[in-house]
């Protein structure tokens, strides 16, 4: 038998790639990556098949039928149903079969394949003026097939209806081959035209047939999506194929074609958020306010938003948008609606009119999705019954039935939506892991099932019914109508060839569930996990398949950095999502069965930048830094390593060793033997060698100190790094000595002019202690001079750390008389964690956490200037040594330049240097940090202007990898360096990070500099 199968599947494949001119793959990581949508479930295909074209998808479903192999189309797989999942060729069209074919701003059409992403449509309407009425929160990566086999609608649906509203002509191919072109109308026999006379002559006699039914079958309410809308077909509806065919889910016909209509975006939008004392309260208001002819009515709760700013107070909210034909009109009616809202219940409200403060509203509403899949105390949760809808007038009291029968069954959840149609979205807290939880959620889904129909409803609104609730539509329909449907599915689709086990003949709901395969008990690894209670299968469980990772471009004004691999390379594989999904399989070991050995998990995250956007950018917090770390760790754990995690990924060791021989290292980096260390070293052959400092920021230091505190042991040693004092009595950073015996950080040397290694420095909230990172101390050092400049001026005492711990109780800040500075720096583990060499790494910061403890307990923070090395102590360090409690109060010690001026000198005016700025927010400041802090330094500077999002694609080791270099430069122009030359000549160019500006310097662009450094020469020279 298991010879036979394998004969069938080389016959398939053999016979699929002379077929199809598309791709064609029976690989693992290809198939891996499709076993699961945005839904609760799994199925495992045979293969992967990007057809491009009609002729492509007419070729690969002859070969299945041939085969008897079953098609599953599949759009961006955000379907949260399971019905972008399937066992037998999924056919992928977000590759190839996305373009606008045509678009006729005078008729208000468009043309479109099945692969096209929604907003990519959005914006090609949008210059003249129109766009397409349906909008789900995915619009950044849902494509028209997808939209139109699930029927989407979105938070615009008030207004223009849902996708089947918007559809005027649909091209199929069934699985048996025929060519449909669905439309409006019927022709001179009452039978819908464009049909091959078979499906035109069944679908006439089964509508006839069935008249009585299909006019009293149906409910009457906006957002009714489940089932086939078979009474689209009844003369009096005009005969609509194509309306009949929206929202088939792929179970009738595969798409290779549609005729959408556009409509006209008003001139003018303002948003009214209408806040009510509860939920329950909300949803009874939202149906009271479609007279005025709003937008959207879209519902959330507090326990939904959070900590959201720009909300009146209340305990829910109504986003209610406006249109108009002016600002002013737009304003006069939102503020009109509000008057109306306040006499029907409404506590307060908001008008933003601005759109900047309308996006930041919107996606709290948008990335909903994702953020309800964690509940407020960490607990996951989960789709399965994301959005049943009712008729609005009946919202109120089916949200209260909702919350009861929530509480009857010991579940939580966070009701939001679209409650001017009805709609409620929710995530929640099923047990899909043991026996007992699916019974649970199998009962729960029933009892549901029923409140939604005894109050008047459609078990779907918006997603489709899938796998998920399909088994329930007799209760909504009743048996007759749903054999009905199965009569419509064997008329179209006889051989059961396309999407089988979805929407009529389904599996149960509680079958395939994509939990299943994961290991019953937690796996050994070595990060702590946190969030995930130290479980590695739940932190890989966190991604749902929302699939924000997937956008191909960034909002105007975001800053979003997720996710920089797939903009540069379009690849699934190179979405978080997609390697999410690899680590799932990985975890499973049944299409990918190497286990941490996986060559597929390592070529996919081999192109994952480590920039940790998906920490912060992913709405439910993915972390595939630290998830790639942790795989190489284990990958590699007795094996050889890549030459670059020996060169880049031991950097700092490296750079210790080198500093006394920099001078002849750096001479060295401009002959033809730096060709052959870096082919040596796994550098990219493109990339120069950055020149090594030759006088370290930490000898600097230390001479500095020196000469400011007249300290003769020192002398005939200030040369060692080819330093001097210059006449005049400056010091090379240009600072001037101070005569009354004083030390630079502004405490009086004692006698001798030492300061003894047990002296204590009272902590007074002016003492800092700034962190000598790597970067600076052996590449950048001007970039840590400046620094204590600028620390001083606001009247902050800078001291470095140690390199080896106290002795001595009481938790002094040593500055020692005679610095070994033989030792090697304290260090962060930055290059030792993306390499995923985590021993080495937990050993570095174990030293790190022991020699810093003492001078943290008295509350002195550690100013750290490189944004990635403040990321790593501030997650890496306390992740790594979770089971150190010192490591939690480290991290929590770290403060980045800005975060350190603003907190401990609040009072303190930066200079004003009143020009424009340009460039980039790390990303690993966006993704841990913060730059809050940094934008109000800014404009305190009077710099003013915004950096970009994204990442600089060098991203530390990564861009010096050899084989990275060309994604590296991509991710650099995706939004940095257009950002660059875009700006004015005047405008500074700010870079924190050594590797942004390390890129910018290599691409040829202009130099950028550290925040620091801009303040320091703003503040003139020292002494004057």
């Amino acid at each position: 038998m298991a010879d036979r199968t394998e004969t069938e599947k080389r016959d398939l494949a053999k016979e699929l790639a002379a077929a199809v001119r598309g791709e064609v793959s029976f690989a693992a990581a290809d198939r891996a990556l499709v076993t699961m949508d945005a839904s609760n479930y799994r199925r495992v295909p045979r293969a992967v098949v990007a057809p491009l074209d009609a002729g492509d998808v007419a070729a690969a479903l002859r070969v299945c039928r041939e085969h008897g192999v079953p098609v599953v189309p599949r759009g961006g797989g955000t379907s949260i149903a399971g019905q972008a999942t399937g066992v037998g060729v999924v056919l992928d069209f977000t590759r190839h079969m996305r373009r606008i074919v045509s678009l006729d701003p005078a008729a208000r059409t468009a043309v479109v394949q099945p692969g096209v992403i929604l907003d990519d449509l959005r914006a090609a309407a949008g210059a003249h003026g129109l766009t397409f009425g349906p909008d789900p929160s995915t619009h950044s990566r849902c494509t028209l097939g997808g939209m139109i086999g699930n029927n989407s609608c979105g938070s615009h649906s008030v207004a223009w209806g849902t996708t089947a509203d918007s559809v005027r002509e649909l091209e199929l191919l069934t699985y048996g081959g025929e060519r449909v072109r669905a439309g409006r109308g019927a022709g001179a026999t009452g039978a819908p035209t464009g049909l091959p006379p078979r499906l035109r002559d069944g679908v006439k006699a089964l509508v006839d047939g069935e008249l009585a039914l299909l006019r009293t079958g149906y409910p009457e309410l906006p957002r009714r999506i489940s089932g086939y809308a078979l009474d689209a077909l009844l003369p009096e509806n005009g005969t609509d194929l194509a309306r009949a065919l929206t929202g088939s889910e792929g179970t009738l016909g595969v798409l290779t074609e549609a005729t959408v209509r556009l409509v006209e975006t008003p001139a003018a939008r303002v948003l009214a958020v209408l806040a009510y004392p509860d939920e329950s309260a909300a949803a009874e208001a939202a149906h009271t306010l479609l007279p005025h002819r709003p937008m959207t009515v879209e519902g959330m709760a507090a326990d939904l938003v959070g900590a959201a700013t720009g909300l009146p107070k209340g305990g829910a909210w109504l986003f209610v948008e406006m249109g108009g034909g002016s600002p002013g009109e737009a304003a006069a009616r939102a503020e009109a609606l509000c008057r109306a809202a306040a006499a029907d219940g409404s506590t307060d409200h908001t008008v933003v009119t601005d759109p900047a403060g309308q996006r930041a509203l919107w996606r709290i509403r948008e990335d909903a999705s994702g953020t309800a899949t964690r509940l407020p105390d960490g607990s996951e949760a989960w789709p399965g019954w994301e959005d049943c809808a009712v008729p609005p007038s009946q919202l109120g009291p089916y949200l209260r039935g909702f919350r009861a029968l929530l509480t009857q069954h010991g579940l939580r959840g966070t009701p939001y939506g679209h409650f001017g149609d009805g709609c409620i979205h929710i995530r929640i807290d099923f047990d899909l892991l043991t026996p007992p939880g699916i019974r649970r959620f199998r009962d729960f889904s029933h009892d549901l099932g029923e409140l939604v129909v005894a109050h008047g409803g459609s078990l779907s609104g918006e997603h489709g019914d899938g796998q998920a609730r399909a088994e329930l539509l007799p209760k909504m329909y009743g048996p007759e109508l749903v054999g009905v449907f199965e009569q419509f599915k064997s008329l179209w689709d006889p051989a059961d060839g396309l999407n089988p086990g979805m929407l009529v003949r389904p599996a149960r709901l509680d079958e395939n569930l994509r939990f299943d395969v994961l290991p019953k008990h937690p796996v050994p690894v070595e990060f702590g996990y946190p969030h995930d209670h130290g479980d590695f299968s739940a932190a890989v469980r966190r991604c749902v398949g929302v699939a924000k990772c997937r956008n191909t471009t960034t909002a105007p004004g975001s800053a979003d950095v997720m996710c920089p691999s797939f903009r540069a390379t379009g690849e699934e594989q190179h979405s978080t999502r997609g390697r999410a999904r690899l680590l799932h399989e990985m975890l499973a070991g049944e299409v990918i069965t190497d286990g941490w050995q996986s060559p597929e998990v390592r070529d996919a995250l081999d192109l994952c930048l480590s920039c940790k956007g998906c920490r912060s950018d992913c709405p439910v917090g993915v972390d595939m830094a630290t998830y790639k770390a942790e795989f190489l760790h284990h990958h590699y754990e007795g094996r050889v390593r890549p030459a670059a995690h020996y060169s880049m990924g031991r950097l700092p060791q490296w750079l210790h060793a080198a500093a006394p021989l920099a001078p002849a290292l750096n001479a060295l980096a401009r002959t033809p033997l730096a060709a052959v260390a870096k082919r040596l070293g796994g550098i990219a052959p493109e990339r120069p060698i950055p020149p090594l400092a030759t006088e370290t920021f930490i000898r600097w230091w230390w001479r500095r100190r020196r000469m400011a505190a007249g300290d003769r042991w020192w002398r005939g040693s200030s040369t060692t790094a080819g330093g001097g004092v210059p006449s005049g009595g400056r010091t090379t950073a240009g600072a001037r000595a101070p005569s009354d015996g004083r030390t630079t950080a502004g405490t009086r040397a004692p006698s001798g002019g030492r300061t003894r290694a047990g002296t204590r420095v009272p902590s007074d909230g002016r003492t800092v202690i700034l962190w000598p990172d790597t970067f600076t101390n052996h590449l950048s050092p001007e970039v840590g001079r400046a620094a204590v400049r600028v620390l001083e001026a606001a009247g902050l005492r800078p001291l470095l750390p140690p390199t080896a711990p106290l002795r001595q109780p009481g938790g002094a800040l040593p500055q020692p008389a005679l610095p070994r500075l033989h030792r090697p720096p304290l260090c962060c583990g930055l290059t030792y964690v993306s390499t995923g060499q985590l021993d080495r790494a937990r050993a570095v910061m174990r030293r790190t956490v022991e020699v810093l403890s003492p001078l943290l307990q008295d509350g002195h923070p550690l100013v750290v200037l490189e944004p990635s090395c403040a990321a790593a102590l501030r997650t890496d360090l306390p992740e790594l040594l979770a089971d150190d409690p010192r490591a939690a109060r480290l991290a929590s010690s770290v403060l980045t330049f800005a975060q350190a001026l603003e907190d401990l000198a609040p009072d303190w005016q930066p200079p004003r240097l009143d020009r424009p700025v340009a460039g980039q927010t790390h990303c690993h400041q966006h993704a841990v940090l913060g730059d809050a802090a940094d934008r109000r330094l800014r404009e305190r500077a009077g710099l003013t202007g915004s950096l970009t999002g994204g990442c600089c694609g060098l991203a530390g080791n990564f861009g010096f990898e050899r084989g990275h270099y060309d994604v590296s430069v991509a991710c650099a122009e995706d939004q940095l360096l257009p950002a660059v030359r875009e700006s004015p000549e005047d405008a500074e160019i700010l870079a924190d990070g050594f590797s942004c500006r390390t890129q910018l310097e290599q691409l040829g662009e202009r130099r950028g500099r550290h925040l620091a450094e801009v303040l320091a020469e703003g503040l003139g020279e020292e002494g004057e």
